[in-house]
This record gives structure tokens, C-alpha cells and sequence, in this order.
């Protein structure tokens, strides 16, 4: 997850993964009270840290603002600052609102006779969920209260749910194609 300056001034991106941050320095145009010297435009910025506490639930457009700590002009109040959330890919979850999907390869042998997925969660904890349905292309195994906490329900998570690729044999022998036959069109 990341969160980008929305104010084009300012010059920082704070990074954040899994809610550690990395904190830069936000810099401002801070104008002087009275221009009787002639002082570059980095003579007019004030460096300032902003440290923010990343909340799980927070998702891609989330606003975080910091009143009146923008850019200042004299006799004008300054500006607000405004940070907004923007969530990198994640090498395994998709995010779909409180829901984290995680996505399977699995063989046909697989897919037809069951399986067992582990899945390591964001913080850490290593679930074993024993698959016995036959499972199609179109197949969803959902886990309940594995997702995302849910904001306005302490306590609460949304779903971890389980999508599948099923990898199919590139060739069969005749032979094999004989044996699929006989076994699926005798149940």
C-alpha cells in the first residue's frame, strides 16, 4: 500500500507495506512575512514530518487530511494537507472490498477428486482448508471471517475466498481417453 501527496507542491510519497511505513519528509512553500530579501524557492520550503498509523480497513481512495498544513500565503489560511490511499498488488490477495481473494493452480486429478489449499494469512497464521466438492472453473471455496477487518464492526472481517486454475493435460493417449470415457460415463 502506498499513499500519494494529493497536492502537486509537495514532493514526498510516504511508502507503506503491510502497515509498516517508511516516512519522508513532506516539503511546503512556507512564504516569509515580508520580501525585503530576494531568497530562492528553496529558501521558501519547510521540511515537516507526518506520521500517519495505517489502518487495515483503509482502502485505494481513503482520505487521510491534516488541517491547515499545506501551503501558506500571507494573510491567506493555508491550505489543507491531503493524503490518499493507493494499494500496490499484492504478490497473493486481490482485494475486493472486506474480501481477500486468493487464487489456486491446481491439475484436473486434483479438481476431481479433492484437495487441500495453504494459505499463509497477511499476519502470519498458515490455514489449512481440506477441499472434498469437485471443483469447476467456476468453483469459489469461502472462508469466513478471513478477510479484511470491517470498519464499523470491531471485530469483524470480511471472507478469504479461493478461486481455482485448473491446469488441464496438454495430450492424452488413446488409451487414456478410453479410461476417462469408461470411468465418467459409468457414474
Amino acid at each position: 500500500m502506498k499513499i500519494l501527496c494529493s497536492y502537486i507542491s509537495f514532493t514526498s510519497i510516504l511508502r507503506f507495506n503491510l502497515g509498516r511505513p517508511s516516512v519522508d519528509a513532506i516539503s511546503r512553500v512556507n512564504e516569509p512575512a515580508s520580501r525585503t530579501l530576494f531568497l530562492s524557492s528553496k529558501d521558501l520550503l519547510l521540511r515537516r514530518k507526518f506520521f500517519l498509523q495505517l489502518k487495515a480497513w483503509w482502502k485505494k481512495g481513503t482520505k487521510i487530511t491534516f488541517p491547515e498544513k499545506g501551503n501558506e500565503q500571507r494573510g491567506v489560511i493555508p491550505s489543507d494537507l491531503v493524503f490518499i490511499i493507493d494499494e500496490k498488488p499484492h504478490s497473493v490477495f486481490k482485494r475486493d472490498g472486506n474480501d481477500l481473494i486468493v487464487t489456486q493452480k491446481i491439475s484436473l486429478v486434483e479438481a476431481l477428486t479433492g484437495y487441500t489449499v495453504q494459505v499463509t494469512t497477511l499476519d502470519g497464521r498458515n490455514l489449512t482448508i481440506p477441499i472434498n466438492n469437485i471443483v469447476s472453473p467456476t468453483y469459489e471455496e469461502v472462508v469466513k471471517g478471513e478477510g479484511m477487518p470491517i470498519p464499523k464492526e470491531p471485530g469483524k472481517k470480511g471472507n478469504l475466498r479461493i478461486k481455482f486454475n485448473i491446469k488441464f493435460p496438454s495430450r492424452l493417449t488413446s488409451e487414456q481417453k478410453t479410461g476417462i470415457k469408461r470411468l465418467l460415463t459409468s457414474s
